[in-house]
């Protein structure tokens, strides 16, 4: 599976082509899917621009992208960034009127298990992500089922980054679901090619990088999800 993360915490001052409102994200969703990525991660966004977890904005975000792709399974995040009280972030969750098929959640961040939790009971998909050792040591103490592993490679050095990916990917349980390898900032093209020689889902989108392979700009989210196509073709 390739999944198109399409926007996360940037702004149009990082890139000009950034999807921020409901219909932006959807417009993209739509361009993305038709080049071949089987789901969209995204994060909405409120009136002011910021990431938010409010009921109203979550169903804006998905009801846009669902009409404008159908049948195209989304996604979101409950980073503690977002509402950084985990109370309220499983209030949030609950309060949903319309619900992601998956949602991301990071073993590391405080009341991560809670959040998973109120997911799984509404029926969401958990991702659980994993960045470090310790956050795989948190994960296995869950009691809560997750759908997805998401080993997330947060350095930007290269070597780094796959060193840790081998280690993280090492450390799972045998009984882990399905894996989701990816990274951020330079290390995305490299661990992408990882992904794909070990026949894992990865990702691809603004959200992790703004350039292309070779270095160059992005100019959108759909240059970035053709050259993915491409690496996996190769």
């Amino acid at each position: 599976m390739l999944k198109a993360c399409l926007n996360g915490g940037r702004d149009r001052q990082a890139h000009p082509a950034v999807p921020l409102t409901a219909a932006e994200l959807a417009a993209d969703a739509a361009r993305c899917a038709a080049l071949g990525v089987a789901a969209v991660h995204v994060h909405p966004r409120n009136e002011a621009g910021v990431e938010s977890l409010r009921p109203a904005v979550i169903a804006d975000a998905l009801t846009a992208i669902r009409t404008a792709r159908p049948g195209l399974p989304v996604g979101v995040s409950t980073g503690a960034w977002i509402v950084p009280d985990p109370a309220a972030r499983v209030a949030a969750v609950r309060a949903w009127p319309v619900l992601p098929d998956f949602a991301s959640v990071n073993a590391h961040e405080p009341g991560a298990e809670a959040v998973a939790a109120a997911l799984h009971e509404r029926g969401v998909l958990v991702e659980a992500g994993l960045w470090t050792l310790d956050a795989v040591a948190a994960y296995r103490r869950w009691r809560v089922p997750a759908g997805r592993v998401l080993v997330e490679c947060m350095a930007e050095d290269v070597a780094v980054a796959l060193a840790d990916a081998s280690r993280v990917l090492a450390a799972l349980p045998a009984d882990a679901p399905s894996v989701l390898l990816h990274a951020e900032g330079p290390a995305t093209w490299p661990v992408l090619a990882e992904a794909v020689r070990r026949g894992l889902h990865t990702r691809i989108g603004l959200e992790d990088t703004l350039c292309l392979p070779d270095g160059s700009p992005a100019a959108d989210n759909a240059a970035l999800v053709a050259a993915a196509v491409a690496v996996g073709a190769s």
